[in-house]
């Protein structure tokens, strides 16, 4: 909440005028999912379409804010919250620019992922939950975590001591596990433009 003296500086170039000049409806599509789901494997490919579709788009990758906007967190639960209650805020600057901002996070609470949908107008938030089953996820497991997680050398990692509430009614829910990222990735950008959130 901002101090009750700090004003919304509106600009004269707003929204609509970007996003009219991109020739696109902006949005935040937020994947969410277990740690080796695959969100940011087919985050990446879905940019990479979406790009050669002449889309103008962004990709915030769980990994990569810890690297600086969000290099100061930890993993516990406040912490948590606080990562994604950034990302949320950023995405909602990226919308406003006229983009379509792509996020792969673990994001393992309903609340906060409501708290991004309740920055945006209707229809500007795209959740889509990457349901793989926790087994393949750690058969997966491309950064050995669930191993470290199991043996106690990392706490508070969801899916083994921290919880993971998983969407009751995302707008698009990808079962991930007997096809490839790429087959994936195809089903998720068909619903998206079923959907009308992308031509």
């Amino acid at each position: 909440m901002a101090p009750s003296n700090i004003l919304w500086h509106k600009s004269t170039v707003d929204k609509q005028h970007r996003s009219a000049k991109l020739g696109q409806k902006p949005s935040v599509i937020w994947l969410t999912g277990l740690s080796g789901s695959g969100k940011s494997t087919i985050a990446n490919l879905l940019e990479k379409r979406l790009y050669e579709a002449d889309h103008a788009t962004y990709l915030l990758d769980g990994d990569n804010v810890r690297h600086g906007l969000c290099g100061d967190l930890g993993f516990n639960d406040k912490a948590r919250v606080e990562n994604i209650r950034r990302i949320s805020e950023v995405s909602k600057l990226f919308v406003d620019a006229g983009l379509i901002a792509l996020t792969a996070f673990i994001s393992p609470f309903k609340a906060d992922r409501n708290y991004c949908r309740s920055l945006l107008a209707n229809g500007e938030f795209v959740e889509v939950f990457v349901d793989t089953p926790i087994e393949v996820c750690e058969k997966r497991d491309p950064k050995g975590l669930y191993q470290k997680a199991r043996s106690g050398e990392i706490k508070h990692f969801t899916g083994i001591d921290s919880a993971y509430e998983a969407p009751q009614s995302p707008e698009i829910h990808l079962h991930y596990k007997d096809e490839t990222a790429q087959q994936t990735t195809q089903r998720l950008y068909l619903a998206l433009q079923e959907k009308g959130y992308v031509k």
